[in-house]
C-alpha cells in the first residue's frame, strides 16, 4: 500500500519522499506470534522466582492491573485506529503533536537498554552450553559485549531485508520459547516427584510480603505484561488490522499468562529462590534438574533453545520500534532520511541502523562501573522507568478516544466506553506504581548509588534530548513552510 508522507505537516513540505510501499505481510497467526514473542519471556519468570512463591499471586494482581487493561485498552484502539505507529498515532489524536511524538520517543528509545537486557540474557545463556554453571560465572565483559554485538548484526540484517525476511526468526522464537517452558515445566515435574520441591508452595508462602527484597521486583513483573501493544506499530502492514488484532490478541493473551504462571512455578520447585537470578535462573534450574534426573546432554539443547528464543525477540522489537521513527520522519518531527524504506524490501532502513548504532553503545554503557549481573539490573530498571513513560498516554488517549461513533468492522468491547475508561484508569494507576517502585535498587545492589543515579540521569536525559528533537523538528517543518509560494 502507498502510505501517506505526513499527517500533522504535510503543507511543510514542497514535494514528499519517493513513494513509500508497505506491504501487508502479516496476518493472524503472524500477528499471534509477534504478541506471544514480545509480550512473553521466560526471564522473567526468574526473576520472579527469586522473590518466591508469592510472586504467583504477584503475577495474577499484575496481569489484572496492568495487561487486561492494556488489552483492552489496545484492542479499542486497535480497531479504531489501524494507523501505521500505533501509540504515537493514538496519542496525537488524543493531545496533539507533542504528545505523539513524546510517547513515541519515550517507548522507541526506552526499549533500547531493554534490547540490550535480551542481548545479556542470551549471552548469559549461551554459557551454559559447556553443561557447567562455572563457564557462566567466570564470563568477564568482554564475553558479554562481543557476543551482543555479533548477535546485534545477525537480527539487524534479518531486519533490512524487510518483515518478510524477519517474520521466520519471530516464529521459530515463538517455538522456541514453548520448547523451552515445556521443557522447564517437565523436568519440574519430574523432580517434584522423585526429589519433591526445592521451594514450599503453600497457601501461606504465596500471600505477598511488603520487604524490600519482595517489593523491588514488581515494577518488572508489571513491565513483563507489557509487548503485545508493539503490534499496533506495523498496523499498515498487518492484513485486515480492525480484525486481525483483537484475533490475535484473544489468542496470545492465554499464552502469555499460561508461559509466566508455569515457568515460575517450575523454576521454584527446582531451585531454591536465593539461587534464581534474573540472568542465569533458568539455565540454573535447567541445569540442575538435568543433572538430578541424569540427563545432562538436555542442558547444552536447553541452552540453545533459551539463545534463539532471546535471538528472535531482539529481532521482533528491532523491527517494530523502528516504525516510531519511521512515522516521526513522515510527520517531519524526525529528519525526512527516517521516512525513507528499502524499495525492495520496505524496510525503514534509517531507522534499523540508527536503533542498531544506539544499542550497541548501551552494550558498553551497561557495562560501565558495575559487575555483569549489576548491568543487566541496571539496564531493566532503566527500561522499567523509561517505557512506562509511554502507557501514561496511551491509558489516557484511551480515555479521551473512547467516545464518538464506532469505526466500520470495529471490534466491540463488551460494556463500551465505561469499560475502556474503568480499565484505563486501573492501567494508569499500575504505571505509576511501577515507574515509582523501579527507582528503588535490589538489596543485593554493589552500587545502589550508581544505580539509581544511572535510572534518574538516562530517564532526565531521554526526556530532555525527546523535547530538543520535537523543536528542532518543528522549526525544520517551519522553514520548509516559509519557502513554499
Amino acid at each position: 500500500m502507498t502510505v501517506r508522507f505526513s499527517r500533522s505537516c504535510q503543507d511543510a513540505s514542497t514535494t514528499p519522499p519517493e513513494s513509500l510501499k508497505l506491504k501487508r505481510a502479516l496476518g493472524v497467526r503472524d500477528v499471534t506470534f509477534f504478541m506471544v514473542t514480545a509480550g512473553c519471556s521466560v526471564q522473567w519468570a526468574t526473576t520472579a522466582a527469586a522473590a518466591g512463591p508469592s510472586s504467583l499471586l504477584v503475577w495474577v494482581f499484575g496481569g489484572l492491573g496492568m495487561f487486561l487493561p492494556l488489552a483492552i485498552c489496545v484492542v479499542f484502539l486497535a480497531a479504531r485506529y489501524p494507523e501505521e505507529g500505533g501509540l504515537y498515532v493514538w496519542s496525537e489524536r488524543a493531545f496533539g503533536p507533542f504528545i505523539g511524538f513524546m510517547t513515541g520517543w519515550t517507548y522507541w528509545a526506552s526499549n533500547l537498554p531493554f534490547l540490550t537486557s535480551l542481548l545479556y540474557f542470551a549471552a548469559g545463556s549461551a554459557l551454559f552450553w559447556s553443561g557447567h554453571r562455572g563457564a557462566a560465572v567466570d564470563a568477564s565483559q568482554t564475553y558479554f559485549i562481543c557476543f551482543s554485538l555479533a548477535a546485534l548484526g545477525i537480527v539487524t540484517v534479518l531486519n533490512l531485508r524487510g518483515l518478510g525476511s524477519a517474520k521466520w526468526l519471530n516464529s521459530v522464537g515463538a517455538a522456541s520459547r514453548w520448547l523451552e517452558a515445556l521443557l522447564l515445566v517437565v523436568l519440574a515435574v519430574a523432580i517434584c516427584r522423585s526429589f519433591g520441591a526445592a521451594t514450599s508452595i503453600t497457601r501461606h508462602t504465596v500471600v505477598p510480603g511488603f520487604q524490600l527484597a519482595q517489593i523491588t521486583f514488581w515494577a518488572a513483573i508489571a513491565f513483563a505484561w507489557t509487548g503485545p501493544e508493539a503490534a499496533s506499530f506495523m498496523g499498515d502492514e498487518i492484513r485486515d488490522p480492525r480484525r486481525t488484532v483483537p484475533k490475535a490478541f484473544t489468542i496470545a493473551a492465554p499464552m502469555i499468562a499460561a508461559m509466566y504462571l508455569l515457568s515460575t512455578a517450575s523454576v521454584l520447585v527446582s531451585i531454591p529462590p536465593e539461587r534464581s537470578t534474573a540472568l542465569y535462573g533458568l539455565m540454573d534450574a535447567i541445569g540442575a534438574d538435568a543433572v538430578r534426573l541424569q540427563v545432562d546432554w538436555l542442558i547444552p539443547i536447553a541452552a540453545l533453545l533459551v539463545v534463539v528464543d532471546r535471538l528472535a525477540s531482539v529481532g521482533v522489537w528491532l523491527g517494530a520500534v523502528a516504525r516510531l521513527p519511521f512515522v516521526a520522519g513522515l510527520d517531519r518531527h524526525l529528519p525526512g532520511s527516517f521516512a525513507r524504506i528499502h524499495p525492495r524490501y520496505g524496510s525503514p532502513t534509517v531507522a534499523i541502523w540508527t536503533q542498531t548504532g544506539i544499542i550497541a553503545v548501551f552494550v558498553f554503557f551497561g557495562q560501565a562501573g558495575t559487575s555483569v549481573k549489576g548491568a543487566y539490573a541496571v539496564v531493566v530498571d532503566m527500561m522499567v522507568v523509561a517505557t512506562m513513560l509511554p502507557f501514561l498516554s496511551l491509558f489516557a488517549s484511551a480515555i479521551k478516544l473512547s467516545g464518538g461513533a464506532a469505526a466500520p468492522g470495529q471490534a466491540r468491547i463488551p460494556g463500551g466506553r465505561v469499560t475502556v475508561i474503568v480499565t484505563a484508569l486501573f492501567g494508569l494507576a499500575t504505571t505509576v506504581a511501577a515507574m515509582v517502585l523501579a527507582f528503588v535498587p535490589p538489596p543485593d545492589e554493589a552500587h545502589p548509588r550508581i544505580a539509581v543515579l544511572k535510572i534518574a540521569g538516562v530517564t532526565a536525559t531521554l526526556l530532555l534530548v525527546g523535547i530538543a528533537v520535537y523543536l528542532a523538528g518543528t522549526a525544520r517543518a517551519r522553514r520548509l513552510a516559509a519557502r513554499l509560494p
